[in-house]
């Protein structure tokens, strides 16, 4: 069940509530009672780092596969992954 974050349109306090999807998209506010609509809040994104990303083995260079390394040589690196 996903976490919805909530905001009262009279007192303006904000909460959470773990709900179905299907649960309504006003609710009462804990604090005075007025109805509290639901807010739109960014999700959690996925960071990848390191050589992974592309589907490479963990410190190769990226010369084989695309014909510049990663820092943009035109030779392959002396000590993969370069920065």
């Amino acid at each position: 069940m996903p976490t919805y974050d909530y905001a009262c349109e009279t007192c303006g306090h904000r909460f959470e509530r773990l709900e179905p999807m299907s649960a309504p998209r006003e609710t009462s506010c804990p604090r005075c009672g007025a109805v509290a609509g639901r807010v739109m809040v960014a999700g959690a994104g996925i960071l990848l780092h390191g050589s992974d990303r592309r589907g490479a083995r963990s410190g190769s260079c990226s010369f084989e596969e695309r014909g510049t390394t990663c820092c943009g040589r035109t030779e392959r690196c002396g000590a993969p992954p370069c920065e």
